[in-house]
């Protein structure tokens, strides 16, 4: 990866491209420092997180922002109102056939798709924004500059939105003029920006009279890397189906006569089942802090549905199971594939073209999306299973919540994805210099 990086840096066109990214990342971050006005939550996140010990809808908003939520910025939100828009409009373009429809329209079809993520997005900062006030309501400033308590109130919960608007902005304008997805770039810097906060507060707890910490991170760095290349190697692993094409002759020239495959990826959907799964975990908590904040339910739903409860472990590995075959059939249509094959005169040998094709691809994508999906349930419960192991070690803690192990796999998909769109860019010009 860095050898295309640094390749890149020599083409003036993908330097200009990769500088821009950066600055646009720069002034994410500079607004993730910046402290929302009369809205203190120093030690608030970290308070209530050791208060239940589990996963909230505000610690994953947190990793996602990079800490901004912690620092109460104007930036809080961060991506997670356009992740979670994204979430809802996927879903219901399966199921309103209207909203399918449009999805298959094209370039047209897929910009109103996004502006109607946008619109989704707009909703969920502004009730995301409202439920942070209400949560930390103690946290407001109630004799700032003379202004009564709900105006303040008011102005947070406009600014919050439009930091969160802000943001999806940003992401939108790296992906059209820089390189890469912006949205998952920002992800990718908020990730390795809380990663940097969580190994700082674990090297704090190193002494000279207790170095018991020092082996914990020595260890975890060791299982970091473990994870990162069986990530890596999950991630490029694949199941080829070979496919033929009979010759066609067309006037004077003939068609088709070579061999090709269809690689069916052993993990497709990459993270999204560990991101829908969390966030319909975390959504009841959000609904319950904005409606209810003073509920018995909610402190139940906070202190059962932690990360160290069996309950959680059961429900997230369901959910994990369920999403993947889920995202499994909607990015890998095997009706379409079998479709289009016959049209091309393609077979694959030993299946009769049609539902026949279609149903033996059904097949392998099953038996691939199930070994993906143990592969991604592993992955997710590792922090909870760690802290059924070691559950007082607060050196492992702060690990944990440097790298988690959902954090690490997007991480490690960025990357890729990046590393993917650089070359591909350096690849399409030098075709261009060629034809030239």
């Amino acid at each position: 990866m860095f050898k295309t990086l640094i390749n890149a840096f020599k083409v003036k066109e993908l330097r200009k491209k990769i500088l821009i990214t950066l600055g646009l990342l720069i002034i994410f971050r500079i607004g993730c420092a910046l402290v929302c006005p009369g809205f203190d939550l120093a030690g608030a996140i970290s308070n209530a997180e050791a208060g239940n010990s589990g996963i909230s809808f505000f610690s994953l908003m947190n990793l996602l922002s990079g800490d901004a939520l912690s620092n109460g910025s104007i930036l809080a939100l961060g991506v997670s109102p356009y992740i979670t828009a994204s979430i809802v409009i996927q879903l219901l373009c399966v199921a309103i056939p209207a909203l399918e429809r449009l999805s298959k329209q094209g370039e047209d079809g897929r910009r109103k798709i996004q502006f109607y993520t946008r619109i989704c997005a707009l909703v969920l900062a502004l009730a995301q924004a409202i439920g942070i006030v209400i949560s930390f309501q103690d946290k407001v400033a109630t004799n700032y500059m003379n202004i009564p308590h709900w105006i303040i109130c008011v102005g947070i919960v406009l600014i919050l939105t439009a930091g969160g608007m802000f943001t999806v902005w940003l992401g939108e304008k790296i992906t059209q003029v820089g390189i890469g997805n912006g949205m998952s770039l920002l992800i990718f810097v908020g990730i390795l920006s809380s990663a940097t906060n969580g190994i700082s507060n674990a090297a704090k707890t190193i002494t000279s009279s207790n170095l018991d910490g020092l082996w914990t991170i020595l260890l975890y760095l060791v299982a970091l890397v473990f994870v990162f290349g069986l990530i890596v190697f999950v991630d490029s692993a694949e199941r080829r189906v070979g496919v033929k094409y009979a010759k066609q002759i067309k006037g004077r020239k003939m068609y088709g006569g070579q061999d090709t495959f269809i690689p069916i990826k052993l993990n497709a959907s990459g993270v999204m089942p560990i991101i829908f799964a969390t966030s319909l975990i975390t959504l009841p908590q959000l609904v319950m802090s904005i409606f209810w904040p003073k509920s018995g339910a909610l402190v139940w739903y906070q202190n059962y549905m932690g990360t160290n409860s069996w309950l959680y472990i059961v429900v997230l590995a369901v959910l994990i199971f369920a999403f993947a075959f889920f995202y499994a059939q909607i990015t890998f249509d095997t009706d379409d594939i079998s479709r289009r094959l016959q049209q091309q005169g393609g077979f694959i040998p030993g299946i009769r073209p049609g539902r026949t094709t279609s149903d033996y691809l059904k097949k392998i994508s099953r038996r691939i999306t199930l070994f993906g999906a143990v592969f991604l349930a592993v992955i997710a419960l590792i922090p909870s299973l760690g802290f059924k192991a070691i559950p007082n070690d607060t050196t492992f803690a702060s690990l944990l919540n440097a790298f988690s192990t959902t954090g690490l796999m997007i991480i490690v998909s960025v990357a890729l994805e990046f590393d993917k769109g650089l070359e591909a860019q350096m690849l399409m010009r030098n075709y261009k210099g060629f034809l030239d």
